[in-house]
């Protein structure tokens, strides 16, 4: 069976506060290892009240720290917002301190509004159309050091952390192809080009010396309880936090609901958005994340689960593991 793994947005539920919502991320983390999962992302997100992994990598030293073998990563490091050098220390001290545990997903877009991500890096436009030339940089900084390099990472130099390219459009496929890097599709909220960039991808993917050939990653929402009705339940938390996001309001995670108070724009909109997603029992689950891998054909999948109550969120995480074996049994 492909392996699973896992995306954490730190979710900070309504009434709660960041330490809290850190201290469930590393509960979550420790679970997600012993339940088989393969990576454990996080993601750069700034000026969300919802959401508490805004410092990105002190984030996954500790998540790092607080584990033993599961991979612990970015998914991902939004690399307009930064200096390539600055990132490629940062990750190299990572990797320094957890050697062989830590990944670097990169992506494109700034993580946030225009006017935060101004606040973030000036120059944001001239920073976007750089990011292949800043991968290609991290490269270098992740290589070891040429005779007459001037600027180096320290820690950094040498120590090869794999790279991966995020995306959600057919621009980071066709980047990911060319470099010959693995390609993970956000199809968690921006479905929309999935099939279209999986295939790009793979026609075009060119061999490099990190990656034979390509490894495709598909994120899904993937809500799982003892019932469908109580799955679609917590489900409503996700949709609630789309659509204040798209009304301009964003804020804390908030608890599911009966009956979502939206107009039937509204409605569909967020059922659009958020197409990639298995709500349910568990033979619903199954069903589902069989269906998505067999359209996909993914390599790998990564869950993601935006649920208030952290009990149903492990519980959702650890169904969807047993999920994970009973299809790699046939069963």
């Amino acid at each position: 069976m492909i392996p699973f793994s896992v995306l954490d947005l730190s979710p900070i539920p309504a009434g709660s506060n960041a330490g809290a919502a850190l201290r469930n991320t590393l509960d979550l983390a420790q679970h997600a290892e012993r339940w088989g999962y393969r990576r454990y992302w996080l993601a750069e997100h700034h000026n969300m009240a919802g959401i508490a992994s805004a410092a990105t990598s002190v984030v996954i030293g500790y998540v790092a720290g607080g584990t033993r073998t599961i991979r612990v990563g970015a998914g991902g490091i939004m690399l307009p917002n930064h200096a390539p050098l600055v990132i490629a220390e940062q990750f190299g001290t990572l990797e320094s301190l957890y050697p062989g545990r830590i990944d670097l997903g990169l992506g494109r877009a700034p993580g946030t509004d225009q006017t935060t991500a101004r606040a973030l890096r000036r120059d944001l436009q001239s920073s976007s159309d750089a990011f292949p030339d800043d991968v290609v940089e991290l490269q270098r900084y992740f290589s070891a050091p040429v005779e007459g390099q001037r600027v180096r990472a320290v820690p950094g130099a040498g120590l090869g952390v794999p790279l991966y390219i995020l995306g959600s459009s057919l621009f980071g496929a066709q980047m990911a192809a060319a470099m010959g890097l693995p390609f993970a599709f956000a199809s968690h909220f921006a479905p929309d080009h999935l099939l279209t960039a999986l295939r790009l991808y793979r026609s075009q993917f060119r061999p490099s010396a990190t990656l034979a050939k390509p490894h495709a990653i598909v994120g899904v929402n993937v809500f799982a309880a003892a019932s469908d009705d109580e799955a679609r339940f917590l489900f409503t938390s996700l949709q609630q936090q789309f659509i204040n996001l798209r009304r301009g309001t964003p804020g804390q995670l908030q608890p599911p609901v009966e009956k979502i108070e939206a107009n039937e724009l509204e409605l569909a909109g967020v059922a659009h958005s958020l197409a990639c997603s298995v709500v349910g029992a568990r033979d619903t689950v199954r069903a589902g994340l069989a269906s998505v891998i067999e359209q996909t054909g993914a390599d790998e999948l990564i869950v993601t689960a935006q649920i208030y109550d952290h009990a149903a969120r492990l519980r959702s995480f650890e169904i969807t593991a047993e999920v994970r074996e009973e299809l790699g049994t046939g069963r």
